[in-house]
């Protein structure tokens, strides 16, 4: 099988695997058979959406949950992050409830609140620099916080469970800089 091909017209790749299947087990090529099986696979798996679409993996619906939420409701949580900790190490939000989550760096040095699966469970609304303006976006995966400074993130727990929560920063996990997130 010379390069990929792509073809955009289901019937004509319907046949067009119908025939190489047919051609394969007339000469009994076993390396070529599976060969075929791979490429099915992984094209299958991008055109569904599962091989690059890190996006799925988020609340689908977060749109409408914030829009829907009754914001003068919200909670305040404050998470300080100094050389090497977050404090309080243990974060528990309830499931529904609009939060703001201060995220302050009383440290020396750049710190990064990294809790990817925790944000893959969350309706966030948007990220808030209270000097620098405020970015609205559907997911994050890490949030960067400079030496003296907050950012606040406004978001709605969806998915319970309990989530790690690190500073990326090489070195800082290892001398504590960890803790866990949890949503009830």
């Amino acid at each position: 099988m010379p390069g990929v091909i792509l073809i955009t017209d289901t019937h004509r790749f319907c046949m067009w695997k119908a025939h190489r299947v047919c051609c394969f087990q007339k000469r009994g090529d076993t390396m070529k058979r599976i060969l075929l099986a791979i490429v099915m696979t992984v094209t299958t798996l991008v055109f569904s959406g599962c091989g690059h679409h890190h996006h799925a993996w988020y609340v689908r619906d977060a749109a409408d949950r914030v829009k829907a939420a009754d914001w003068s409701k919200m909670e305040t949580i404050t998470v300080s992050m100094t050389d090497y900790a977050f404090n309080p190490p243990s974060v528990v939000f309830r499931q529904g409830v609009p939060y703001k989550l201060v995220i302050e760096n009383k440290g020396s040095q750049k710190h990064y609140f990294t809790a990817e699966n925790f944000f893959r469970a969350i309706a966030t609304r948007k990220l808030q620099s209270n000097i620098d303006g405020e970015v609205k976006a559907p997911y994050f995966s890490a949030i960067e916080v400079y030496p003296g400074r907050s950012l606040d993130l406004y978001f709605i727990p969806v998915k319970t469970g309990s989530y790690p929560l690190i500073c990326t920063i090489e070195g800082h996990e290892g001398m504590g800089m960890k803790g866990v997130i949890r949503i009830e």
